[in-house]
């Protein structure tokens, strides 16, 4: 029977399966999930856009009952400061989610410089194409599309590898399957690929 997209703007999961780890961000995982052991109760997480590190931290949060700072980099330093020294003495952990890490996210305040001096940094990387696989599978799976292997084989090389370029790839083959009433095949992910322009008529 054809699966077919619903035109419907679907949520993140949340569970604690739902999270798709790969070589971009295993350590990331593995450190949140010592946090117990952190020897300075804050960490600092970056990484691009759509790669999950704000599901991530929510997880985090309710796995550890520790503090979450998304967007960091843009918070007021006293801010930061005040939660970092809160962390420590109350020794409920501390994630900070920003964009890059300090030094390149310039910090003013000599006393907070210090402190992210001392503080373990993380990074999520992009994709590779196990983890890229990964998530057009279990993302289109959501929408109802199963992605068969042949489609996956097509896609990977002719998309930039990117978790930005992976959502724009997935929601315009939903896009796609549900305008056409179709099940996910090669031709309609050619199609999709067309429409994002990332290919022309001939490939």
């Amino acid at each position: 029977m054809s699966q077919f997209a619903l035109p419907l703007d679907w949520p993140a999961a949340e569970t604690e399966g739902s999270f798709v780890v790969g070589a971009a961000n295993a350590e990331a995982v593995r450190h949140l999930g010592h946090w117990s052991l952190w020897p300075v109760m804050a960490t600092i997480l970056t990484g691009p856009r759509k790669s999950g590190r704000s599901r991530l931290g929510r997880r985090f949060v309710a796995n550890s009952g520790g503090t979450l700072i998304d967007d960091a980099d843009r918070r007021p330093e006293d801010e930061l400061f005040h939660a970092w020294n809160r962390a420590q003495s109350e020794r409920r952990p501390l994630l900070m989610i920003a964009d890059a890490p300090p030094p390149t996210w310039a910090v003013a305040l000599p006393d907070l410089k210090s402190r992210f001096a001392a503080t373990p940094k993380l990074t999520i990387g992009e994709p590779d194409e196990a983890l890229a696989a990964a998530l057009i599978e279990k993302m289109l799976g959501v929408r109802g599309l199963a992605a068969p292997p042949e489609v996956l084989s097509y896609l990977l090389p002719r998309m930039e590898r990117s978790y930005v370029a992976i959502q724009r790839v997935v929601d315009l083959i939903d896009d796609t399957a549900l305008a056409r009433r179709s099940r996910l095949t090669v031709p309609l992910a050619r199609r999709a690929l067309q429409r994002m322009g990332v290919i022309d008529d001939s490939s």
